[in-house]
């Protein structure tokens, strides 16, 4: 079946065609659901939120732009949403630090595992503003009108990121230059 058809039957509400929509995407989609979510068993339920959320409005989708865009974008979304009744970006009211950029040079001595575990440990508004700006190519404006934010903010979120992650990946190169003597 074309996916064409399937995104067809979806919309008929063709429960076989949901389920193989859901085993095509279901895995990039759960990716995906990762970088937004605290743990594993949170990016879970992220997951399954977005499928009830594309199936709800599959409707809306129309044949223009990617379908796998669409999908990621709804599940983006869905999972901001749960961010959003939590009240995560409530409180912020961050002085704008400067955007400087943080490099890490290309080291084999670090894992993308490792790399993927301390961007999860960074505090929600962090992690949020980083994996969609760092990861997602989202613009600043973009997040802010996403989360609710103003892009001062979003920028300000992104260097403390990026300042947590440098800390981070220092300490973890330091730690591993001191077993090795």
């Amino acid at each position: 079946m074309s996916l064409d058809q399937l995104i067809h039957n979806c919309k008929i509400n063709d429960t076989k065609a949901q389920s193989e929509l859901y085993k095509l995407f279901s895995s990039k989609l759960f990716t995906v659901c990762l970088k937004y979510s605290r743990n594993y068993a949170e990016a879970e339920d992220n997951l399954q939120d977005a499928f009830i959320t594309i199936f709800k409005k599959i409707e809306q989708y129309k044949n223009k732009g990617s379908f796998e865009g669409w999908l990621k974008r709804v599940t983006i979304n869905t999972a901001l949403q749960r961010y959003r009744h939590q009240g995560v970006f409530d409180i912020i009211n961050e002085d704008h630090i400067e955007d400087n950029s943080v490099t890490i040079e290309d080291d084999n001595d670090i894992s993308i595992e490792y790399l993927l575990k301390i961007i999860q440990e960074l505090p929600d508004r962090y992690r949020l503003v980083f994996n969609l700006y760092v990861l997602d190519g989202y613009s600043h404006n973009d997040i802010a009108d996403l989360l609710k934010i103003n892009a001062g903010t979003s920028k300000s979120n992104l260097a403390r990121a990026r300042q947590i992650l440098k800390t981070k990946v220092t300490d973890y190169k330091m730690g591993h230059q001191s077993q090795s003597l």
